[in-house]
This record gives C-alpha cells, structure tokens and sequence, in this order.
C-alpha cells in the first residue's frame, strides 16, 4: 500500500472530525502555497465541495484576504498578506504572518 502511514494518534484524531484550522484557513494557505487552482482542484485538496471552495473564495474576496483577477476564463486568487485576522485574540497579526507561521 502506497502512500503516508497514519499513526495511531492521527487515526483517533481523525475519528473526532476537528482540526485546528477552519475549511476557510485551508483554502487560503492551498492559494498562498501554490500554483493557481481551479475550485475543483482546491476542493480535492481541502476535501470539500466545490461548491463551498466557490463560497470560501467569495468570502475571503470579500473581506479583502484574497484579491481575484482574470487569466482568460479563469479567476486567479492571489493572497492579501496584510488583511487582519479577524478574531479579537488575533486581530494583531496579518493573515500574512499566519501562512509564513504554517510553512
């Protein structure tokens, strides 16, 4: 069998269903971290639905975190590093600082 051996604390972590970071937080490190992706490429990588990649992307537009712009028929999302996280616990950091502490 190919791929990452899971362990026996991943596998009870997984059973809960939580992880530290929103399906929003997911998305936007997949766009800071790489080549553009389609929201079904996205979706695959977050385990989502495509549809809620697009409402993730447009609330992330939205709020400033993400800048979209054309390239032919696409949308490609480029990260805003200084949009403010938006929790007042966080709301001294950049969204910014959070992609450079993930990596």
């Amino acid at each position: 069998m190919a791929g990452k051996a899971v362990n026996q604390d991943e596998r009870r972590d997984s059973e809960r269903g939580w992880t530290f970071l929103t399906n929003h937080g997911h998305v936007l490190l997949c766009v800071s971290l790489s080549e553009p992706m389609t929201a079904r490429e996205l979706s695959l990588r977050v385990g989502i639905t495509e549809r809620s990649v697009q409402a993730i992307l447009s609330d992330l537009t939205d709020e400033g975190y993400l800048i979209k712009s054309k390239a032919g028929r696409r949308n490609v999302y480029t990260l805003n590093p200084d949009g403010r996280l938006r929790h007042p616990l966080e709301s001294g950091h950049t969204v910014g600082e959070l992609i450079d502490a993930l990596r």
